[in-house]
């Protein structure tokens, strides 16, 4: 197994996925990292919604694809899962937490041997009536923002090799 850092290093965005369905018992695993992951004062701002209904996955991905202005294509790479990550609307630190929690749960999937992608859109998807509806279907009536998607499943091809880094990525100020 991996350290902390080599997962850090080892970790890359997947865009192709198996039709596979992680079990719930490892989805349990990756959102239980992200329930760990700092937040501003430990006001735990976050929620996240396990999607692994094909049909509510599918309906949030046309929704995306709106959003985008391509209706043709799967945001989410045909993913079998997504991860998406809210956080209250009331909380001043709603986008850091959720970045984290999302951080989170990424380096859990690689480190379980699943990939994911992060994917836009999803403070726009819940500012829609249609993204309000699927909140109030799962019971959750308070005021959420959407943070980010992680598209999750199994990786299908070759993993990718992380690209060199840019110069100049970090000053030291000695």
């Amino acid at each position: 197994m991996m350290n902390a850092l080599e997962q850090i290093l080892h970790r890359r965005s997947i865009r192709r996925y198996k039709s596979e369905l992680p079990s719930r018992e490892v989805i349990e695993q990756i959102t239980e990292a992200g329930t760990y992951a700092a937040c501003g004062r430990n006001n735990q701002s976050g929620l996240i919604i396990a999607v692994t209904n094909k049909e509510l996955r599918d309906r949030i991905s046309a929704m995306n694809a709106k959003i985008w202005g391509d209706e043709s294509y799967d945001p989410f790479y045909g993913a079998p899962a997504i991860l998406i990550v809210l956080a209250k609307k009331d909380s001043p630190h709603r986008v850091y937490d959720g970045s984290l929690i999302m951080g989170n749960m990424m380096l859990a999937a690689d480190a379980l041997g699943l990939g994911t992608c992060w994917i836009h859109r999803a403070k726009e998807e819940f500012e829609t009536e249609e993204g309000k509806a699927i909140l109030r279907e799962l019971g959750i009536t308070e005021e959420y923002e959407g943070i980010g998607h992680l598209a999750l499943g199994y990786p299908e091809g070759k993993y990718p090799v992380a690209r060199p880094r840019k110069e100049n990525y970090v000053y030291f100020a000695e």
